[in-house]
């Protein structure tokens, strides 16, 4: 993989900042893709753009737009609560976008020359969202290959970590404290360590919390 190229789906969040910093130990070149898709908070957009800027990745953004329109969930529309119900999915669910990224993401690898994707993906701490899961990638994956008759191979580096794990990852590549302040996760639009309220902001400050409190905590 030293040698290869590799595509990061990027969002500008803790986990896919988190995976760009690991591709760019794991591969000779690294570009990042973002969609916009009509996400809640354009601010997202901005984040991911001023971070490929500062660790010099070529960065690609495609209209997605149309998913706002399939498939309206509290991640795309101000006007719907972010709610999360016992036994049922979050309200911040969009149906089909990591099939559609992911689908789309394998497209421009395809144009720039990258056998390898990767995302930010995780079945530890996925809220429930079964285009999260470990099954799912592997499927594509295949699906991937087959439409193209490529050899793509996604990469998925956090899928069996909680978050707590996924600082410690960040930790070791001496980018945690770049990605604690410079990454955007907050459901409501507030960078680095969010509002502190919201479900993803919650995860994060646990995961955070739990790594710097244990032994391994602070390796930098």
């Amino acid at each position: 993989m030293k040698q290869e190229k590799a595509l990061v789906v990027f969002s500008g969040g803790q986990d896919s900042t988190t995976c760009l910093f690991w591709a760019k130990k794991e591969f000779k070149e690294v570009e990042a893709v973002t969609f916009n898709y009509g996400q809640r908070h354009v601010a997202e957009l901005d984040c991911a753009k001023e971070i490929a800027d500062d660790l010099h990745v070529p960065h690609h953004v495609l209209d997605m737009s149309l998913l706002n329109q399939l498939a309206p969930s509290a991640l795309t529309r101000n006007d719907e609560a972010i709610t999360q119900e016992e036994g049922k999915l979050p309200s911040t669910f969009v149906p089909g976008r990591n099939l559609l990224f992911l689908s789309f993401a394998g497209v421009l690898a395809k144009q720039i020359g990258a056998k390898h994707i990767v995302t930010g993906v995780c079945e530890t701490d996925f809220s429930g969202y079964p285009d999260c899961r470990d099954v799912f990638v592997k499927s594509l994956n295949v699906s991937l290959n087959l439409s193209m008759d490529e050899q793509f191979v996604i990469h998925t580096p956090l899928m069996w970590i909680n978050k707590a794990q996924t600082w410690e990852m960040a930790d070791r590549l001496d980018a945690l404290h770049y990605i604690r302040e410079n990454t955007l996760t907050c459901y409501n639009g507030v960078k680095g360590d969010g509002c502190g309220e919201c479900p993803a902001c919650e995860l994060r400050q646990r995961g955070l919390r739990d790594y710097l409190e244990s032994e391994k905590g602070g390796l930098e």
